[in-house]
């Protein structure tokens, strides 16, 4: 592997779990979140709330002490679970729920219910979450952090699915591991009233398991969400811009999925990696909501990939918001996380069967 590779993996890594790696030649970041890079002072944005200012610099602090991409990786494995794990039980603190570990279809998954119960016009209803983490790191852990407010906000049971990830597996090992807990649960449960979802990684394998799941005339499901990463590559305008905003060197190129290792082998060609290469395929896409923020280096492709939808004659919702980074509704204590968690139910409410 390149010098290169490496230095991209380092910085993608980091920023596919919300992080980012202290690197040497990195701009400064002050006490109220402002980026100074040379003689150019970047202000944190004064549209985000008081919160966010007070935790970006902590949550870059954080991301500092990740290991490098280099190291093993049940080191960086053990790290994110440690912190993802710190997240779960803050967030059971807010959102309280009841959990317990279920293998379904040969898939292990972690099922998640509201600890006040599902509401009477979600008994026919489940969600399926996809976690993030490069398609290297998050489950179990990173998948409650996904799972939990949205069940106990929504009082919907959720799924959360330990799909295979590299090193170990490719493409499409998650893709086949999602279309067989989506098949158990149709037994259960009609195409429309079952929902998935996914952050970062878990956001662009629910674009690849869909496209799957059309690819093999199954039924579709009622609606999906994808969050800080979509349907196509992670180019555009944010791809560079995004890091510098974080505090990072701006990069000589931006990250390509096909420098992770779950990808290796795979056809930047695919629709079945890119489901946005087929407008076709596109268009037998369920509603779709799309989530990002102005510091996220998915914005432009989450973006794109909202257009692409809508062209090709989804039923689409984008929201951005304003300063956050990366999967930044992973920490619940923002605002900003609420207000995503509350947009995130409200949208599988308005589309899954039964109405």
């Amino acid at each position: 592997m390149s010098t290169r590779t490496l230095a991209r993996l380092t910085l993608a890594a980091s920023l596919l779990c919300g992080t980012l790696h202290a690197q040497d030649a990195a701009p400064g970041v002050a006490a109220d979140g402002s980026i100074h890079a040379g003689s150019m002072t970047l202000p944190y944005s004064s549209a985000a709330s008081p919160e966010a200012r007070a935790f970006f610099p902590k949550m870059l602090a954080a991301g500092s002490k990740a290991p490098p991409i280099t190291a093993p990786i049940e080191q960086s494995r053990a790290f994110y679970d440690r912190m993802n794990t710190d997240r779960a039980q803050r967030m059971m603190a807010i959102y309280p729920v009841k959990t317990h570990r279920e293998t379904i279809a040969g898939v292990v998954t972690d099922v998640v219910e509201p600890a006040q119960g599902i509401s009477p016009k979600n008994r026919e209803r489940v969600l399926i979450n996809l976690h993030g983490g490069a398609f290297l790191w998050g489950a179990h852990s990173g998948g409650l952090v996904e799972s939990i407010p949205i069940a106990s906000l929504g009082r919907i049971k959720v799924i959360s699915v330990d799909y295979r990830q590299g090193p170990e597996h490719t493409f499409p090992a998650a893709s086949e591991d999602v279309e067989a807990v989506y098949k158990a649960l149709l037994k259960q449960y009609k195409p429309g009233a079952i929902g998935i979802y996914g952050c970062s990684a878990g956001g662009i394998l629910t674009g690849e398991a869909v496209a799957r799941l059309i690819d093999r005339k199954l039924p579709a499901p009622g609606a999906i969400g994808t969050f800080c990463g979509s349907l196509v590559d992670m180019e555009g305008d944010s791809a560079y811009v995004a890091p510098l905003l974080n505090g990072a060197p701006v990069p000589d190129h931006p990250l390509h999925l096909g420098d992770l290792p779950y990808f290796k082998g795979a056809s930047a060609t695919d629709p079945m990696v890119f489901p946005g290469l087929s407008p076709t395929l596109l268009a037998k896409f369920p509603p779709t909501l799309l989530i990002t923020g102005t510091r996220d280096m998915a914005m432009s492709s989450v973006i794109r990939s909202q257009t692409l939808l809508s062209q090709a004659g989804v039923a689409t919702e984008l929201h951005v918001w304003e300063g956050m980074w990366h999967s930044f509704f992973s920490d619940p204590d923002l605002p900003e996380s609420r207000a995503a968690y509350e947009t995130i139910v409200r949208f599988f409410d308005h589309h899954l069967a039964p109405k």
